[in-house]
């Protein structure tokens, strides 16, 4: 019962927080209100870790007529609302979209929801726990660190309205919905909190009301309600396939075979693609980076994207050796891949991070789709590693954009001295995401490793091998540009602010200490979790984790001996120029005596590696792919 009143506590208090906030009026008051609440919710978050990791999977009976009935109410009236906005702002691809949408829901609830009766409708297992963790901590630090963020946001663009209230109301509305879809047994219950998470998303990214925002925000509502329509479908065909309703239990549908679940599977996990902004709809996710910085790492790096790839690695048992689990498996590869290197030919900061989370969702369902355990283990792991270090990176950017007002890697030359400490910090992030012996390369590793042995393996091994060059490729001249040491440079990050640093700091020291005992949450969470789906789980040898101990000490020396970095005790060497006359360390003598300043900047290969031309590419694939899996459905369904 405490781990109940736990679970309960983790969906209600944040609608609880959002109330209040929605109803402050002052803006110190609602910043207390979220300080505070976020802390809660990360204790809350860390008791469920301490009561429940050694409990197994954990389910609860409780009567849904009620709280479904008041779910489809909710659902109706938001339909009628994005309705109302879709013919307001002449969408009609929302329009046609919501209708479907709705009208299918309303089929259900009058034909068929009175005659059902499920009655676990909550659960909690290993893999619940990590996802509450990533929520529950690095989504508070988010809230937190949005405090002083969006004071900095409305200093510097007064022409946007002042609607922090909503801002901050929708973030708490957005963290009771991601806890109810993870700890939701009842796929009806599953498909509420999965549309209220696409809402808040709908509604962040349109925060600014500017035209660009309001097109992006429809056009990922327009995605992400695609995958709704798929979504209730595969509700729709469960209930017609067993009225009584049994099937609609996650856990239940899951031990039923393939036979059964194959098709309800596949159909979620399209919506799952659509949630991950995976090819042929990952543009939505490159346009929500209109929205403040604190959404994009919120709900479009850290946690909303993240329910997408949740869905899909709950089914990958049942995709586990079937042709549409391989297809599936293959969009999330080709994603992977085909958005590395996108990101290359990008010079804006917020969108190679939205393309390098693209690719890293992409490689997280490719390891899904083909579902084998060891392939499971390693999906885990990228979702854990991959949070942690994209919120840091998201945050960090929002930081140095706030203070140098771009968010141009370009403009970022020198940072190493304007501001030393959220350089080493970006620096952390960075490393993190794609050196050794943190977490991401170690998944990619124990991905390549398991590929070895999965149907066809080598297609997806030369996947890994192709996108991880551009992932290296992208990082390290963003971290060169980071530390490279300019002229005339002043320190300009002593106005941060302390909320800012304090979720920085934090977040810093997640991504080493989680790389150092991650083979604790190994054993402890993911292990158990493979173990009780498979019979059978992975885990590195001790061998490994001793190299990967003395990699990071070794790595470690090069980021904090910068803290150790003091302007002007070395001048800047002077810069090669291929034999041409130096006036000073920065300028050399140009045609006609005129001096030139020495300008360093990256190479972006915009025409070969550019998004529109890739993008193409991948969506052709992807859209090939999802039209092969359909047909196959088709197949089975007839």
């Amino acid at each position: 019962m405490q781990i109940l009143q736990l679970l309960l506590y983790l969906i209600l208090f944040p609608l609880i927080a959002a109330l209040f906030i929605l109803i402050g009026r002052r803006d110190s008051g609602r910043n207390m209100i979220v300080q505070f609440s976020a802390i809660v919710i990360g204790i809350v978050s860390l008791l469920l870790l301490v009561f429940g990791y050694d409990k197994g999977t954990l389910i609860y009976s409780i009567a849904s007529e009620p709280v479904s009935q008041l779910m489809f109410v909710i659902e109706i009236i938001l339909a009628v609302f994005i309705l109302y906005l879709g013919i307001k702002h002449r969408k009609s691809l929302t329009v046609v979209l919501i209708v479907l949408q709705a009208g299918l829901l309303l089929w259900f609830e009058i034909s068929m929801a009175g005659h059902l009766h499920v009655e676990e409708n909550l659960f909690v297992d290993q893999f619940s726990i990590i996802m509450a963790m990533i929520i529950g901590i690095i989504g508070s630090l988010i809230c937190v660190y949005s405090v002083g963020y969006m004071e900095t946001y409305h200093h510097h663009h007064k022409e946007i309205r002042d609607r922090r209230g909503i801002f901050f109301g929708l973030l708490f509305i957005f963290l009771a919905s991601m806890f109810g879809l993870i700890f939701s047994n009842n796929l009806v219950w599953v498909f509420f909190f999965w549309e209220i998470t696409t809402l808040c998303s709908f509604f962040l990214i349109g925060y600014s009301e500017t035209e660009e925002a309001t097109n992006n925000s429809f056009l990922a509502l327009s995605m992400n309600l695609l995958g709704g329509v798929a979504f209730i479908a595969a509700i729709i065909y469960l209930v017609i396939s067993d009225p009584s309703g049994k099937l609609l239990g996650l856990n239940y549908l899951l031990t039923t075979g393939k036979a059964v679940a194959l098709v309800p599977a596949v159909l979620i996990c399209f919506a799952g693609i659509t949630k991950a902004a995976l090819m042929p709809f990952s543009s939505w996710l490159v346009g929500a980076m209109v929205a403040p910085t604190p959404v994009s790492a919120l709900l479009h790096s850290s946690t909303m994207v993240k329910a997408g790839v949740y869905i899909i690695v709950r089914f990958a048992p049942v995709l586990s050796g079937t042709t549409e689990g391989l297809i599936i498996a293959l969009v999330g590869g080709t994603t992977f891949a085909l958005a590395s290197f996108m990101a290359i030919s990008q010079n804006n900061a917020k969108k190679v991070l939205a393309y390098s989370t693209i690719a890293n969702l992409g490689l997280i369902v490719a390891c899904a789709g083909v579902g084998t355990y060891n392939l499971m283990w390693v999906a885990i792991l990228l979702i854990i590693f991959h949070a942690i270090a994209k919120s840091l990176l998201f945050l960090c950017v929002g930081t140095v954009e706030n203070r140098i007002g771009s968010r141009n890697i370009e403009d970022m030359g020198g940072l190493i001295v304007r501001m030393p400490k959220i350089a080493i910090m970006m620096f952390i992030g960075m490393a993190g995401m794609f050196l050794a012996p943190f977490g991401m390369v170690i998944s990619k590793w124990a991905a390549i490793e398991a590929f070895i042995t999965a149907p066809f393996g080598l297609i997806f091994i030369a996947i890994l091998v192709f996108g991880g060059s551009a992932t290296v490729f992208f990082w390290s001249k963003w971290m060169g540009k980071i530390i490279s040491v300019m002229r005339d440079q002043t320190v300009i990050e002593d106005t941060v602010k302390k909320e800012k640093w304090a979720v920085l700091y934090i977040l810093t020291g997640l991504v080493v200490v989680v790389c150092l005992i991650f083979p604790l949450i190994s054993s402890v969470l993911i292990e158990p979790f493979v173990l009780n789906i498979y019979g059978q789980t992975a885990r590195l040898a001790q061998a490994n984790l001793t190299i990967m101990l003395m990699m990071l000490c070794l790595l470690m020396i090069m980021p904090f001996s910068m803290l150790f970095y003091r302007k002007g005790e070395q001048p800047p060497a002077t810069p090669y120029m291929g034999g041409r006359p130096m006036d000073d360390p920065m300028h050399f003598a140009g045609s006609m005596g005129v001096s030139r300043e020495v300008v360093l900047s990256n190479y972006y290969l915009e025409k070969t590696f550019g998004e529109e031309r890739l993008f193409m590419i991948g969506a052709s694939l992807c859209w090939g792919l999802l039209l092969i899996v359909g047909i196959m459905l088709l197949g089975v369904i007839l």
